[in-house]
């Protein structure tokens, strides 16, 4: 029994001094859109002092809504994309093979792609139906007419408010990911090298999301993909990616 207790302790005392990260400066700029916003943020981590950036296009889907851009020939990088769509903010999108061939279900413009696929990493879905933008896992998904735009991915980073447990805590790098807080908003963001874990911690962590209570986010393709681009009032503002991606994700005005 006193070794129990003794165990007992060992993990109260480790959970007691797990690190967290908290914000220590966030930056806010409008879109020309109403409702949508660039919010520019850098957390610390209390234990290592590691600072992280994350750039996030927040929208509320009573104005705006997703679009899923496929790039079948690699022609367009993510600022071409945005001039030529006219979105208001943007990232890259999903996983893709080495022949630039899209990894699991891919709908734009209400025109299917890709199939869904079942792998371990593709194990949730960014779905847009008559602008309602859900995140849903894959034993979640339905097949339906209505789905105007579709994107496969992951991991999971968040779920219920959480971070995910069990994510990779080894490989850092760029990262990409979509979000849903509450029924009506969303954001698409960007964050500087951090690991799967600490990016669920980070986006889990009080006043990422303020007034909304986060619900769920997702993993896009990250590294050398990652890239970030939002039009706002004193002009655009772009993170490039570092090669030729497959598919895009915009932010557009109903």
């Amino acid at each position: 029994m006193a070794s129990l207790l003794r165990f007992a302790l060992l993990l109260f005392l480790a959970s007691a001094a797990r690190a967290e990260w908290a914000v220590t400066s966030s930056e806010t700029e409008r879109s020309t859109v109403a409702g949508v916003e660039h919010r520019r943020i850098v957390v610390t981590e209390s234990e290592t002092g590691e600072e992280a950036k994350l750039d996030l296009a927040l929208f509320a889907t009573k104005s705006a809504t997703l679009r899923v851009i496929d790039n079948p020939t690699g022609a367009d990088d993510l600022a071409a994309v945005m001039r030529r769509t006219r979105g208001v903010a943007g990232v890259n999108g999903g996983y893709f093979d080495p022949q630039d061939a899209p990894l699991g279900l891919l709908i734009s413009d209400g025109k299917l792609i890709a199939p869904l696929r079942k792998a371990r990493l593709l194990s949730g879905m960014l779905v847009v139906t008559k602008g309602r933008v859900e995140l849903l896992r894959y034993a979640e998904y339905a097949a339906r007419k209505t789905v105007t735009a579709a994107l496969q991915c992951g991991p999971f980073l968040v779920d219920g408010g959480r971070a995910v447990p069990g994510l990779n805590d080894t490989r850092s790098a760029r990262r990409t990911f979509i979000l849903t807080r509450g029924a009506d908003r969303a954001a698409l963001g960007f964050c500087s090298s951090v690991t799967l874990a600490e990016l669920g911690e980070i986006l889990a962590t009080p006043r990422i999301v303020p007034d909304r209570t986060l619900q769920r986010a997702l993993n896009l393709d990250g590294g050398s993909s990652s890239a970030f681009w939002f039009n706002g009032e004193s002009g655009p503002f772009s993170i490039r990616e570092l090669k030729t991606v497959r598919n895009f994700v915009v932010v557009v005005p109903k």
